[in-house]
């Protein structure tokens, strides 16, 4: 087995929980469900769009973090609390990914931990 690197945001639910913000064994990245919140808290409250912008620019972080690009990106998984707002999510999704098109899923879910997170999105990367 390739040798395991953990990649950490500091928060203090990785240890609580028992997660990574990422995880890459070889050539592999796999980067954790990432919601639109900082240091401040919700970014994008009530808006699929703002939030989709940030969640995607906040992988983009421990993609280059870890070394990786965004067009190392094999697959996202979106998981969103409204699929009505369905078009607001593609749109953003597209800015960062219309030439990448990495395979995708977009599923409508009853909640997320917050009731101020609207969208949750993970990666797979692969160099």
């Amino acid at each position: 087995m390739s040798e395991r690197k953990n990649f950490s945001s500091g928060a203090k639910w990785e240890d609580i929980v028992g997660y990574s913000r990422a995880v890459q064994i070889g050539n592999q990245l796999e980067v954790s469900g990432t919601v639109a919140v900082d240091e401040k808290g919700v970014v994008g409250k009530d808006d699929f769009y703002v939030q989709t912008r940030f969640i995607i620019e906040k992988i983009k972080k421990v993609l280059d973090q870890a070394g990786y690009k965004l067009e190392h990106v094999i697959r996202t998984r979106i998981f969103v609390t409204d699929i009505s707002q369905w078009e607001e999510v593609g749109k953003a999704h597209g800015e960062f990914f219309k030439n990448i098109k990495p395979s995708t899923s977009m599923i409508e879910i009853s909640a997320l931990i917050d009731p101020d997170y609207l969208v949750e999105i993970e990666v797979t990367a692969i160099k």
